[in-house]
């Protein structure tokens, strides 16, 4: 019995730890495979993964990396990108071979990892605020949820969303069911997380994640019920309308900038401005893909050839803000498209799946398809070990019957959700 609770704290301690350094998440991954080692189980597990629809497009991932290795050339990244290419489908198959209760601990060390973080977020601004104090922050814990440092920042602020976007169908199926009161709560949350994704961390790429999630959310609630859906499409456009009308200069200004860098790239200008940066690796990725679409330029490539052809003020850059340029650059549009197809089978098998289980499924597969899209949440370890770990575990749960969210949430909405 003491060797079955090392996989469900294993799962607890990695979901725990998701707003922490990557150290920590790359403990978790370890202590994950470890506990799986020693407690064995491995044919279960394994029928469990291979049942999913994500074996095939993960088998073909492996598979192609290890031909491109191979038969390609090799580089000073090679061994480092080698490594990333096969970590993303191994926290993949983690998540998957996880049993209904280890992943329902993931999802407790998950929860309680951000309760933590909003009160510590509460607790600074308030004494900021009520007391003119401004207390110290643990470097290295809180840091990045309290200012926006790097990878781990928007790390952070893609897992609000994630929470954000699933706390909004929470809130919808409550709705549905008539509990009002109940489903305010739930709203609450995504405005909490709106609010933490916006002012506390500056993250255009998790606010217009949240914005493109919210209709589709609707949409996969009330498919089948045309007139409820165009209502609550109507409202909901009406309320975001009247969000953008009234909203903070900053949201406007920062997505001007967007706009403003872009135009300025493609006039020539070069700088470290978020967009533009993203303008010429596109381009140039994209270009790398059009000289060598079959096998890419090989495992690790992405760096000697982006030195070659990028900017000079931009050279030291190690990714190129898009998974699938990344990996298509090295491996060619097969190792791409098996990339997008893993993504896509999640997309899709929370879609499949109409009740509220799927439905967060398919918010969190949608979140993560965005961020792969506008930044490297698989490649960088500081995403790529805690985003891809907890909306997997979200997919994972997608795969059981029933209702297995129902013990992660307080006991007045159980029985309203429990037909949702």
């Amino acid at each position: 019995m003491r060797r079955l609770l090392l996989p469900r704290a294993a799962a607890c301690l990695w979901g725990a730890v998701v707003f922490m350094p990557v150290g920590l998440n790359y403990l978790g991954l370890f202590l994950v495979l470890i506990s799986f080692l020693f407690v064995g189980d491995w044919r279960e597990r394994a029928r469990r993964v291979r049942s999913h629809a994500l074996w095939w497009p993960l088998a073909a991932l492996v598979a192609w990396q290890l031909v491109v290795l191979a038969i390609g050339g090799h580089y000073p990244e090679t061994g480092v990108n080698l490594w990333h290419g096969l970590r993303v489908p191994l926290t993949v198959l983690l998540a998957l071979a996880l049993t209904r209760e280890e992943a329902q601990w993931a999802m407790r060390g998950f929860l309680a990892i951000v309760a933590v973080n909003v009160a510590y977020i509460a607790v600074f601004y308030g004494l900021i605020v009520l007391a003119g104090i401004t207390p110290p922050v643990p470097p290295g814990i809180f840091r990045s949820v309290i200012f926006l440092v790097g990878n781990k920042s928007i790390n952070n602020a893609l897992l609000f969303t994630l929470l954000g976007a699933c706390a909004a169908a929470v809130g919808l199926a409550l709705l549905a069911r008539h509990r009002p009161y109940a489903a305010l709560a739930a709203f609450c949350i995504t405005a909490i997380t709106l609010v933490i994704i916006n002012f506390n961390l500056v993250s255009r790429t998790s606010l217009l994640a949240l914005l493109v999630v919210m209709p589709l959310i609707c949409i996969h609630q009330w498919r089948r019920q045309w007139r409820t859906l165009a209502a609550a499409l109507l409202v909901g456009g009406a309320v975001l309308g009247a969000a953008a009308w009234k909203a903070p200069q900053g949201i406007e200004q920062r997505l001007a900038l967007g706009m403003q860098e872009i135009e300025a790239a493609k006039a020539g200008a070069v700088s470290e401005g978020s967009w533009v940066v993203r303008y010429y690796m596109y381009t140039e990725t994209a270009r790398m893909i059009a000289e060598r679409p079959l096998a890419g330029w090989g495992i690790g490539a992405w760096n000697s050839e982006w030195r070659k052809r990028g900017p000079a003020l931009l050279a030291d850059y190690n990714m190129p803000h898009n998974d699938y340029l990344w990996m298509g650059s090295q491996t060619g549009l097969p190792g791409a498209l098996a990339l997008l197809a893993m993504v896509l089978a999640g997309v899709w098998q929370g879609w499949r799946r109409p009740d509220l289980t799927g439905r967060l499924a398919f918010a969190s597969m949608l979140i993560l398809l965005m961020a792969t899209c506008a930044n490297s949440a698989l490649r960088d370890a500081q995403i790529g070990l805690s985003l891809l770990w907890i909306a997997m575990v979200v997919l994972r749960m997608a795969g059981e019957a029933g209702m297995p969210w129902l013990p992660l949430l307080p006991k007045r909405w159980r029985g309203t959700l429990q037909e949702a």
